[in-house]
């Protein structure tokens, strides 16, 4: 959304449209101004919500040096605020109380100030390249990459002090994260100036405290919401981890007192090798090996291990991943109520501040577009107009408080006038719309579209025995196969066929649609690499099994997998960052101790020696090179980090690598691996538990709703009418005209009436498009839960009206400016 809510668009204008109108709550700003303004007398003045009430004292007139005009424009800019908190769940309590605050607070929630705080946290975390130990060919000096350091964490300073000056003290030290953030930058602003200094690094284990400046930034907020999310999930995570190593010390205890005196056994010869081998043993990385030698002495050792195994593997870990689901789906559904009611939250304070003391029960036009004018700068004001109309569900001259409600509903929507016909060419000649009506009707037929499933099916099949046969000495330069050609032509017709039928804008507008087009395109972009020899393209060949996807939108509960998949997307491209971040602290702890201690034919006091073995081996007359490469598992810089922290993660004989450090460090070393293994099976197991409840509550959501629809294409996502007359066209335009004649966005108010004269109707109907979301979901989900949250919250939060604001204002007999009159029928006519 537009986060600059200091750009106004009332440049040039004559007089402002609500000087005719008082408001019932006074902007904070506003009313800081005025008491700053005020003077002499004995009044005193307090504030309550927002209002100023003289205090016993006595009578002053207040200060005029504050004009209505300038409240009203407060009081917009406020409102903005408390819907852009709203809508980004940022606290109230963070809300700017002063013009002071007000000014640090815009300057501090732009764009720019949000790159400028992506690119600080960036550049800190990227420092590791070039910190020893360095990637080789990045290495700096230490005084260059210690004086970038210095430089970055001066801006985080200044990001600071702005938070300060905008939260004030007592708010800054109330806010946890902000408080960390602190103590972090001051622990790092000594360390680099000690590295400075000293001209050396030292130990700085604190480096992997990093990402806590780039997870801070706005654009991580998925991020942050992630980490709440684990830290949530913890609580019954811990109870049965605990149930887990309780379980796996009784058997540790118990496989040291059985196999210990085995002496060719040696994972269990004593306790601390018994714990290891057990916990390892969880991760299924060293079996059967870690039984062979047991198994060897006595057949019925088996028990003990397959017992283990059921129990802890087979019973806890699904027990664990049982009860993290059940917590996370709670902690969505919470998630959801708080954030939703924390929208309600904003809307009733924004409200309180729209409305005047002459028309205290609803939000004009004039007042509407003020707001807007704040919280969307872009917006053109024949789509402030159109969003309006959208909420106006009743068709009454002002908003009311439940239209207001459905605000976060509709400003998203993007606006286009539907056509006066059924389809793209109904203006076209006779004889060519014969065509085109053939081709639509073709396209839209059950018999086109089952054609093109067998060709793709087909196509999947040729493709899989033409693979097949290639040898191993294939390349695509000499030989294009014939079938390439034949089922790419069949596909670039379907899709000339689609767009002529229904029109570049219907066709674009269904994301298979896109699809089918991407891959199109880029099968004939692999054919022009072939036939002119561009080799590096030739991977493009490789996307045609892509086309094999379609398939999947025949059957429902395929379309339900893939709409998950797709909406899952952006999602997990944050968990992915969660994840990344874990590495990197993980990283640059193991850097810290583990740095150049692995190395080719390490570890020969290991039972893992062989692994890093590099041995010249003679055979007969041929010399041949062994080697065990896991020596290249290690954490001599940072990528080097992040590949054997991946594959740690994976767990296949994640124990060699461990071993391997382990031997050459201390027998400590071991809780750095373990802890790893836990903390990414916490992460794993969150990302499991959300794909799971993204689908169930798919599944869910589709047997409850029970929409079918009759075309697995037709994604028209979230969809509202909005039919506009000439007349309210013509006196929206003479408001807005009177109010603000040099704004330039008044073309397209003018294009309405243009469109209409060009068309020859009296009226044009609007659709305002926007893709489904999960909360539009959720809030069909959870529709009837949904009222009684509305209720308590208004039982509990919604102040009792005040009876004085019926009250007529002093100025309320200057003239005003005309209300456009909305018609009783016009609203969201369909919402699919």
């Amino acid at each position: 959304m537009e986060r600059s809510p200091r750009h106004t668009a009332t440049a040039g204008c004559s007089e402002d449209h609500t000087c005719n109108e008082s408001p019932v709550s006074l902007s904070s700003y506003a009313l800081q101004l005025e008491l700053d303004c005020t003077d002499g007398g004995g009044g005193n003045y307090d504030i309550v919500n927002n209002v100023v009430i003289s205090t016993p004292g006595p009578q002053i007139h207040r200060a005029q040096n504050v004009s209505l005009r300038q409240s009203w424009e407060m009081n917009y800019q406020e409102a903005a605020i408390y819907l852009q908190e709203g809508e980004n769940n940022d606290k109230f309590f963070t809300h700017p109380r002063n013009p002071k605050a007000l000014s640090a607070y815009l300057f501090a929630h732009n764009h720019l100030f949000y790159m400028m705080e992506l690119l600080t946290g960036l550049l800190l975390m990227m420092l590791s390249l070039c910190e020893a130990p360095a990637v080789p060919s990045l290495r700096l000096d230490v005084y260059v990459h210690a004086t970038l350091e210095l430089l970055a964490l001066v801006m985080v300073a200044f990001e600071l002090c702005m938070k300060l000056r905008w939260l004030g003290f007592h708010t800054f030290i109330r806010h946890k994260r902000t408080m960390v953030k602190t103590c972090v930058l001051l622990l790092q602003f000594v360390e680099a100036i000690v590295v400075l200094i000293r001209q050396t690094s030292h130990v700085r284990v604190t480096r992997a405290l990093r990402p806590i400046f780039l997870v801070d930034c706005r654009y991580c907020g998925a991020v942050r919401r992630n980490l709440r999310q684990i830290f949530q999930s913890l609580p019954p995570f811990i109870d049965i981890l605990l149930l887990l190593l309780f379980f796996m010390v009784i058997f540790a205890i118990l496989g040291f007192c059985l196999f210990s005196p085995n002496t060719a056994d040696p994972y269990f010869n004593t306790l601390e090798n018994s714990l290891v081998s057990l916990f390892v043993l969880l991760t299924t990385a060293n079996f059967p090996d870690v039984m062979m030698p047991a198994y060897s002495k006595n057949r019925w050792s088996c028990v003990f291990f397959i017992v283990y195994l059921s129990i802890e593997l087979y019973f806890i870990m699904n027990l664990l991943l049982a009860v993290v689901f059940d917590t996370f789906n709670d902690v969505e559904k919470m998630k959801f109520k708080s954030l939703l009611l924390h929208k309600r939250s904003a809307i009733d304070h924004a409200f309180q501040l729209l409305v005047s003391r002459q028309r205290p029960m609803g939000v004009s036009l004039k007042q509407f577009d003020g707001l807007m004018r704040f919280y969307r700068p872009r917006m053109s004001a024949r789509d402030r107009f159109l969003t309006y109309k959208a909420l106006n569900t009743s068709g009454a001259p002002m908003l009311s408080l439940q239209d207001f409600y459905k605000f976060y509903e509709v400003t998203g929507l993007k606006w286009k006038a539907r056509r006066s016909g059924e389809h793209w060419f109904d203006e076209l000649p006779h004889t060519t719309f014969i065509i085109f009506k053939g081709i639509n009707l073709l396209v839209k037929s059950k018999a086109f579209q089952y054609f093109m499933y067998v060709v793709v099916a087909i196509n999947g099949v040729w493709i899989l025995v033409e693979t097949f046969t290639l040898n191993s000495g294939f390349s695509w330069s000499r030989f294009v196969p014939w079938s390439y050609i034949v089922f790419l032509t069949i596909y670039g017709v379907e899709v000339l066929l689609k767009l002529t039928g229904l029109g570049p804008m219907a066709y674009f507008s269904s994301g298979w649609n896109l699809f089918d087009f991407s891959v199109t395109v880029f099968a004939f972009l692999g054919l022009i690499a072939l036939a002119f020899d561009m080799e590096p393209f030739y991977f493009i060949v490789v996307l045609r099994p892509f086309q094999l996807l379609r398939l999947f939108k025949i059957k429902q509960r395929y379309r339900n997998v893939l709409d998950t998949m797709f909406e899952l997307f952006p999602r997990m491209a944050s968990l992915g960052l969660t994840l990344i971040i874990f590495y990197y602290s993980f990283a640059i702890v193991g850097m810290e101790f583990f740095a150049d201690v692995v190395y080719p034919n390490c570890c020969n006091t290991s039972t893992v020696a062989d692994s890093y073995r590099q041995i010249n081996v003679t055979y007969g007359n041929k010399t041949v090179l062994e080697e065990g490469y896991y020596y290249l598992n290690n954490f001599n810089n940072i990528l080097s980090s992040f590949v054997t922290l991946f594959e740690l993660t994976v767990v296949n004989n994640w124990y060699i690598t461990m071993e391997g450090v382990t031997s050459m460090t201390r027998h400590w070393s071991r809780l750095y691996f373990m802890t790893f293994y836990i903390v990414t099976m916490v992460v794993m197991t969150i990302i499991v538990a959300f794909i799971l409840d993204a689908f169930v509550f798919r599944m869910n959501y589709s047997r409850k709703n029970r929409e079918p629809l009759e075309n697995p294409e037709d994604e028209n996502g979230i969809v509202f009418e909005v039919e506009v007359s000439r007349d309210e066209a013509l006196a929206t335009l003479e408001l807005y005209k009177q109010t603000c004649p040099g704004l330039s966005s008044l073309s397209s108010l003018q294009g309405v009436l243009q469109a209409m004269d060009k068309s020859g109707h009296l009226s044009l109907v609007y659709l305002g498009r926007r893709s489904r979301t999960k909360s539009d979901l959720s809030m069909k989900m959870y529709e009837e839960e949904i009222q009684e949250w509305y209720a308590e919250y208004s039982r509990e939060n919604l102040p009792q009206p005040d009876q004085s604001l019926e009250c007529d204002s002093p100025i309320s007999d200057l003239p005003s400016f005309p209300e456009p009159q909305l018609n009783a029928q016009t609203g969201p006519h369909s919402i699919n």
